[in-house]
């Protein structure tokens, strides 16, 4: 069986090095010799790894060796972001585009060592079966969940659809486990996660990622909102996903036509993506809300309004990543995102960060050597404003993300908003007008101390509105599910509540481009 498994592993290293090779031969037409050459490399990597197969200190797993160690340190020798995907990431890579999964329907995760139910999503088969937040998960089908990580905890609640799957669950104030029987269904896993009405006639919608269900799912929320007087778009952590989705939500915001990205390559003529559809009219304001977490996808959507004044982008510099993967599916259930060519927004601005000569943890995680402006590529905008390339979407307003103090983090470290939720519903209903007054932060204080969490009134009235804000959202996830919870936050967010008083400037914006785009226009006309 090892025998097979180093054979199989063997075998999808040569898979991948003759896709990138001939990847290569289309791309530069390289000559006979450098063919020689990939035989030659080929023929030493199976000599190495007999070698350590045959001699090691320890018998080598071959996949760790080959899926962990040699595939991905030849594809990040290319970029950052080829990638090499084993049969586990390549379905999870499937699950993620598609924006559905087979499974009960709840978040879980780690709480004081044990794996917990964070909320069940509502209409799904754990909701429906009575399962709170809070419930630990010491069993799934008779296995306990005792060494048990996360991920490994949620694989075992996967599977086929209509099969059924038994979770043994302990739960405060229940002195024996209780066991649920749940038929698993297909989940959905919504790109917009929450929309409101967040002032009359202000709409605010946070799109999490690009499935394959993100524009029918930006429609209905546009269509829920009806006649909109201005919008806020949160982009905001999308780390992006599906190209044809992040065109198709740009193409609802701008006139038909309208350039939205251009891709180009060495083996690839350019391609150039237009809004096919448009607004119909609809030019209300908006602002796009963006932070160094909005990637790829995302970027598309604000770097296309942005170039087309048709939006106001504020928050942080986003990732900058603009390179396309072309996705190639290999034996094994195994799969190789190869970067194949580079996004461009309509002003021609180069979405990628530079990350030559960088480690990857520095690209992905250090960001403090950033260029400043004066060290990009400097674009226009339809109208002629300024705009900057070459390292993500430069927000036209920054808002700086909010930093934790010392006693914010270690609230969150212990998990104080969520224990205390589960604490305080014990034996009470929280209605949709419930608010936090003070005789709820009289009780978080005496919780706090029965938690022995060290807390000074300074601390307390330092952080006052964000731990209202985050106690709120706890019980409204627990009361009425993730969603409303994700509404609370949004209302409290200060990124979002200064975001909102940008309104009019992006009116401004969009009134004084087609002012100017409509004065160049006529002055065309009667040139000629």
């Amino acid at each position: 069986m090892a025998n097979r498994s180093s054979r199989s592993s063997v075998f999808i290293v040569i898979l991948v090095v003759v896709a990138c090779g001939f990847a290569g031969a289309v791309f530069a037409q390289r000559p006979a010799g450098n063919v020689d050459q990939l035989d030659g490399n080929l023929k030493t990597f199976s000599q190495v790894y007999a070698v350590v197969e045959e001699n090691y200190a320890d018998k080598p797993n071959p996949d760790k060796a080959i899926y962990g160690g040699a595939i991905p340190g030849m594809l990040h020798v290319l970029d950052p972001h080829s990638n090499f995907f084993d049969p586990k990431q390549y379905g999870q890579l499937r699950e993620d585009q598609r924006g559905r999964y087979y499974g009960v329907g709840m978040q879980v995760g780690p709480r004081n060592n044990k794996v917990i139910v964070i909320a069940p999503f509502a209409g799904t088969p754990a909701y429906r079966a009575g399962i709170r937040p809070g419930d630990v998960i010491i069993g799934v089908d008779g296995k306990p969940t005792d060494n048990m990580n996360t991920g490994e905890v949620a694989d075992l609640l996967k599977g086929p659809k209509g099969t059924t799957v038994r979770i043994t669950i302990a739960r405060e104030g229940s002195n024996s486990p209780l066991e649920f029987t749940v038929v698993r269904d297909e989940i959905p896993r919504y790109s917009v996660d929450v929309h409101f009405e967040i002032k009359p006639g202000i709409g605010y919608m946070h799109v999490s990622s690009f499935s394959e269900t993100t524009e029918s799912e930006v429609q209905q929320a546009l269509d829920e909102f009806g006649d909109l007087k201005g919008l806020i778009l949160d982009l905001r952590g999308n780390p992006g996903g599906l190209l044809g989705e992040g065109v198709g939500v740009a193409d609802k915001f701008l006139k038909k036509g309208a350039v939205i990205v251009s891709h180009r390559g060495r083996a690839s003529q350019e391609k150039v993506y237009r809004a096919s559809k448009g607004n119909g009219g609809k030019d209300y304001p908006i602002v796009v809300l963006v932070n160094r977490g909005t990637a790829s996808a995302s970027e598309i959507v604000a770097g296309a309004l942005q170039d087309h004044d048709r939006a106001l982008v504020v928050g942080e510099n986003t990732f900058g990543k603009g390179l396309v993967q072309t996705v190639y599916p290999l034996s094994e259930n195994t799969g190789l995102a190869l970067t194949t060519a580079k996004y461009y927004t309509p002003s021609g601005r180069l979405i990628q960060r530079d990350y030559e000569g960088i480690s990857l943890y520095d690209y992905y995680y250090n960001r403090e050597k950033e260029k400043d402006a004066a060290g990009k590529e400097v674009k226009v905008t339809d109208s002629g404003r300024t705009v900057y390339g070459g390292g993500g979407i430069t927000p036209d307003e920054k808002i700086a993300s909010q930093k934790l103090t010392k006693f914010q983090t270690t609230l969150l470290q212990k998990y104080a908003f969520f224990n205390f939720a589960k604490t305080y519903l014990q034996g009470r209903k929280a209605g949709k007008g419930w608010d936090v007054d003070d005789v709820v932060m009289n009780d978080f204080r005496h919780f706090l101390e029965d938690q022995k969490i060290t807390f000074s009134e300074a601390d307390l009235l330092e952080s006052m509105e964000w731990i209202k804000g985050q106690i709120k959202s706890e019980v409204f996830i627990a009361e009425f599910g993730q969603e409303a919870g994700t509404r609370v936050r949004a209302e409290t967010d200060p990124q979002v509540i200064k975001a909102l008083e940008f309104l009019p400037r992006a009116k401004e914006l969009a009134e004084g481009a087609r002012k100017v785009i409509a004065e160049r226009n006529n002055a065309r006309s009667i040139s000629q």
